[in-house]
């Protein structure tokens, strides 16, 4: 899931140690893997993929029926969410109609590998590990899907995707071995190109008592205690209060780490341009979303030069609301047109 934070919580990290004290710590104290009590469907499976840096990242995979040639779709998953909220609906969805599907745990979130930092990782290291796991067990390439902060790291992929078109050959062919190659790419209720800050100052400035619940739900963490919290800031008011409180509890569980210093982040911010994208990008809202309002759906098109589509009747977590279907459905026509 994703969500996009609208106030950076005070995230204090240490000095980083010396290289050989980081060595001596790591011989200490292994790597801890996240544990989220999430039961796979018929038809799922999970991995771990190692990475480079001796972490594991969860992956839950969802093959089609039958073998085709359609490409595969990676799921990036944003704060308090993990992989199996693509798991619940939209890999059985998007797996049926032909589609190999993978989604990802990032780094301390659900079964993954905790970092011993103070934050799972950075706009960068997300986005190297997505490369890692593309270009080593991804055959053909695929269509990135990012929801929330999830679409952020989707689009510091395809900015990254630009410097492969670089005159300097040497250079352009070691990053497109970094970064492998798009089918394609979606991006749901996605956090700007320069961050939250600017969803903060329009909720301060607008909705002040938006502002104060969206703070307290997600930079202080109160939608893990809240039922109506957390359905207010994720889910539709006709959402059945069993259901959220069930993924409540999945998210208290899938972040045991934040996925980023948000000021240390949406300082490095906006993601670079990308005037000259060979990729196709597809922008999609939500109506009803208490998180990204139709500004940022707004800038995150414009960035991209496109018309976005809003889904009417759906709240934040699209993938999981009531109406779920309705943004898979609007995906799947657009993934019709993009492949045979």
């Amino acid at each position: 899931m994703a969500t996009a934070t609208l106030a950076a919580p005070p995230f204090f990290t240490s000095s980083p140690p010396a290289p050989a004290q980081a060595r001596a710590r790591r011989k200490r104290k292994p790597f801890l893997r996240a544990a989220c009590s999430y039961a796979l469907q018929e038809g799922q499976s999970r991995r771990f993929h190692r990475l480079p840096c001796g972490l594991d990242l969860e992956v839950i995979e969802q093959r089609p029926p039958a073998p085709g040639e359609r490409p595969p779709l990676v799921f990036v998953h944003g704060s308090f969410h993990a992989a199996w909220c693509w798991a619940e609906h939209w890999l059985p969805f998007f797996s049926q109609a032909g589609f190999p599907c993978y989604a990802l745990s990032l780094r301390a979130q659900g079964e993954s590998s905790i970092p011993q930092e103070a934050v799972a990782g950075t706009l960068e290291t997300h986005t190297g590990d997505i490369a890692d796991f593309i270009h080593k067990e991804v055959p053909l390439p695929p269509v990135l899907i990012g929801h929330s902060f999830g679409g952020l790291i989707v689009q510091q992929y395809i900015s990254c995707l630009q410097v492969v078109k670089s005159k300097l050959y040497f250079i352009s062919h070691q990053l497109e071995l970094l970064h492998p190659k798009l089918a394609g790419a979606v991006l749901v209720c996605s956090v700007p190109p320069s961050g939250n800050s600017g969803l903060v100052w329009r909720y301060l400035l607008t909705k002040p008592i938006a502002a104060v619940k969206v703070t307290l739900s997600l930079a202080a963490k109160a939608y893990a205690n809240s039922l109506s919290l957390c359905k207010e800031t994720f889910f539709s008011p006709q959402m059945e209060d069993g259901l959220v409180l069930r993924y409540q509890a999945l998210m208290k569980e899938s972040s045991k780490l934040p996925l980023f210093d948000l000021r240390k982040l949406n300082a490095s911010l906006p993601v670079p341009s990308v005037p000259e994208s060979t990729t196709e990008i597809f922008v999609m809202g939500a109506s009803n979303d208490f998180i990204v309002d139709s500004e940022g759906l707004s800038e995150t098109s414009r960035f991209y030069r496109m018309q976005p589509v809003c889904v009417e009747g759906v709240a934040h977590d699209v993938m999981l609301d009531c109406s779920w279907e309705k943004g898979a459905e609007i995906i799947l026509a657009w993934l019709e047109k993009l492949t045979p």
